[in-house]
This record gives C-alpha cells, sequence and structure tokens, in this order.
C-alpha cells in the first residue's frame, strides 16, 4: 500500500462548486437575453411607427394646404408588418404663430400596444408663403 499515490483529479465538491458557479452565470446570461430580446421588440415597433408618421406627414406636406381638413382630428389604423395595428391621426393648425401668423401646423401621432400603450408624434411648421 506504501505504493500508491495520490490521485490528480477533482473532487466531487470542487466539481459542485464549479457546476453552481456555471449555473448562476447561464441564469444571469438567461435574463439578459429576454431583456435584449423586448428591447429589439420594441425598436421594431418604434421604428414601423416613426415610418408610418413620417409617410402620413409628407403625403399631407404635399397636399395644398387648403384641401386639408383643417381642426379635425383624422385617423387611421396601418397594419404593420410585425403584426401591430398602429392608430395613426393627424390635425392641420392654420396660422399659429402670432403676432404674424405665418405658420400652418401638421401633427401626426402614431399610437400602439405592445406590453403596453406607447405612442410618437411628429410636427411640421409649413410656412406660408
Amino acid at each position: 500500500m506504501k505504493g500508491l499515490k495520490r490521485s490528480k483529479g477533482f473532487s466531487l465538491i470542487e466539481v459542485i462548486i464549479a457546476l453552481f458557479i456555471l449555473a448562476i452565470a447561464l441564469l444571469a446570461m438567461a435574463g439578459l437575453m429576454v431583456s435584449t430580446t423586448k428591447n429589439t421588440s420594441f425598436g421594431g415597433h418604434m421604428t414601423e411607427a416613426a415610418t408610418f408618421a413620417q409617410d402620413k406627414l409628407e403625403q399631407l406636406m404635399a397636399t395644398p394646404f387648403g384641401k386639408i381638413a383643417i381642426n379635425t382630428t383624422q385617423t387611421d389604423n396601418p397594419a404593420g408588418s410585425t403584426g401591430i395595428t398602429y392608430t395613426r391621426s393627424w390635425v392641420a393648425v392654420p396660422n399659429i404663430a402670432p403676432p404674424n401668423n405665418t405658420l400652418d401646423v401638421i401633427t401626426v401621432t402614431v399610437s400602439w400596444t405592445d406590453t403596453s400603450p406607447h405612442s410618437i408624434s411628429m410636427v411640421s411648421a409649413i410656412p406660408l408663403l
């Protein structure tokens, strides 16, 4: 028995501690993945909403102001590629910059609900010529 050398491996306690540390690290990474997925989804919805708002704003700016319904909020519901239906509303307000009353203003608001309600607004001031 004097000739037996001591084995050079890992003890069971060392393996269990290493697995425990690995499990904690993996749980932290899983939480990070959930947060990253939610933020990426929100970014996609925000980009889509901003695109819908800008499209309507450009369409309204290309229309002569006299042909746009004044002081009346109008609404439509475009569907996004992400499966969310957005509510887009716009209002045109004439001559709101005293003292000269030289600006017409168009405001477009897009709202949507995923896990909570969100909205984005774009405003454009059109100088009267």
